[in-house]
């Protein structure tokens, strides 16, 4: 539900109220009983998790970076065993066939 801003003609206080996009707007002050103004306000808005811009828009500059740890991660295979001719893996200075 949305928050909507109201301020008052004659006591100049100002109310915050969540109403539905439904409920009829405001007009009388409940603290003094003048007639009350909706005011517009720029809305709180966050985005929050993945999805949003940097994820699904990346700039030509960002993909190319994308691409770079895409392809770094693919080449950090384990390294062929010299002293097996190359037949098996070398992990942590015991070889592996």
């Amino acid at each position: 539900m949305p928050i909507y801003e109201y301020a008052c003609q004659s006591c100049h206080q100002t109310l915050e109220i969540r109403q539905k996009f439904s409920d009829t707007p405001l007009t009388i002050c409940p603290a003094c009983g003048g007639s009350l103004e909706k005011l517009l306000s720029a809305p709180a808005l966050v985005f929050k998790g993945a999805g949003w811009y940097c994820n699904e828009f990346p700039s030509a500059d960002r993909k190319k970076g994308l691409e770079a740890e895409k392809v770094a991660a693919t080449s950090t295979s384990p390294a062929a065993c010299p002293t097996k001719g190359g037949n098996g893996t070398c992990g942590g200075g015991s070889c592996k066939s």
